[in-house]
């Protein structure tokens, strides 16, 4: 899964706890160990519910639900049916659910009165870890998770973070970097593919990675880009006098899930404004829906106008809007720093 990049192509101008998970309650162990009655600080009948202090026997008090926290997710089941209530925002995180990359994955949840209302994802795989939280309503739900969730985090994460955020969390999380705003962008016309040329375009495996890794750091140095993305079969390129000139791939991608996210497309500065990132995306959005992907994704900064409608051309749609920004929380770890 990618994280720190967006497609900016050259010439596109614990324990489970009922369905949850270990339950993080303030006060708890340094292991985080789970205590239903924490919260409340109240007696417990034997039935396990909580006891009014004035409660006589015969009179018992109206019991209300009580926010619980942040609760930890491991039913693939359960946060996909979560995650797509808007699957276009959440591609990224719903792609990290295939077995390829869901070892690398870690998801919190803020369980509010007994409904589950945020879920964020702390992807273990970079340095530093990239952390997918991207607020659902009430948006303010997911600024008590991070809150709450701060010791139970990496000291520092590459954010992708719903605007709205970085003001509630600013006492936990320092900004290391300048926040950059981005677009989530979603297939919604894939009928719009049709009407590009793709007939040069070709599948890299991974023989081609020396070649792929060349090309990256003339076309796109610093673009997040791991060797086993190849292993996916999804990724194409272009190529010039046998020269490889135009790349489109994916960052996360899962028949599985039904999902993808494209990334990592570029072209070589001398090959741009030819269309070739184009046809490339194109033909790698037909393969996708050929595999079955109904979840069709992309991150782009709002500044690349360009970018964004040439992808608008392909039948992409705004979806959401976020932040990527490096987060530091000197609080997490205290003086162990």
């Amino acid at each position: 899964m990618l994280v720190r990049e967006d497609p900016e192509p050259g010439d596109l101008g614990g324990e489970a706890l009922g369905g949850f998970g270990r339950v993080f309650v303030p006060g708890a162990d340094e292991h985080g160990e789970p205590c239903a009655a924490a919260a409340d600080r109240l007696p417990v009948d034997v039935d396990g519910r909580p006891r009014d202090p004035l409660d006589d026997g015969a009179h018992r008090p109206i019991l209300y639900a009580r926010r619980v926290g942040v609760v930890e997710l491991r039913d693939r089941d359960e946060i996909a049916a979560f995650l797509r209530r808007r699957p276009h925002v959440h591609a990224y995180a719903l792609g990290d659910l295939d077995d390829f990359f869901w070892p690398h994955t870690r998801w919190l949840g803020w369980q509010g009165d007994g409904v589950l209302e945020q879920v964020a994802l702390l992807y273990d795989e970079p340095d530093p870890p990239v952390l997918l939280a991207l607020a659902e309503e009430p948006e303010e739900a997911m600024s008590e998770l991070l809150l709450a969730a701060t010791d139970r985090l990496p000291r520092t994460v590459y954010a992708h973070v719903s605007p709205s955020l970085l003001g509630p969390i600013a006492r936990a999380f320092a900004p290391a970097t300048d926040p950059a705003l981005h677009c989530k962008l979603g297939l919604s016309r894939p009928e719009a593919l049709e009407a590009h040329e793709t007939d040069d375009v070709e599948p890299l495996v991974p023989a081609d990675l020396a070649e792929v890794e060349r090309f990256y750091e003339s076309a796109y140095p610093g673009t997040w880009f791991q060797a086993r993305m190849l292993e996916t079969g999804r990724y194409v390129g272009i190529r010039r006098d046998r020269e490889l000139v135009c790349v489109a791939g994916v960052h996360v991608w899962s028949p599985t899930w039904r999902v993808a996210a494209l990334g990592n497309v570029a072209t070589l500065p001398a090959a741009r404004g030819n269309g070739l990132a184009t046809a490339a995306c194109a033909t790698l959005c037909r393969i996708l829906l050929d595999d079955g992907i109904e979840t069709i994704s992309l991150n782009v900064r709002a500044d690349n106008h360009a970018a964004i409608r040439a992808y608008e051309k392909l039948g992409f749609a705004h979806a959401a809007d976020y932040v990527e920004v490096e987060l530091s929380s000197a609080a997490a770890h205290g003086s162990a720093a």
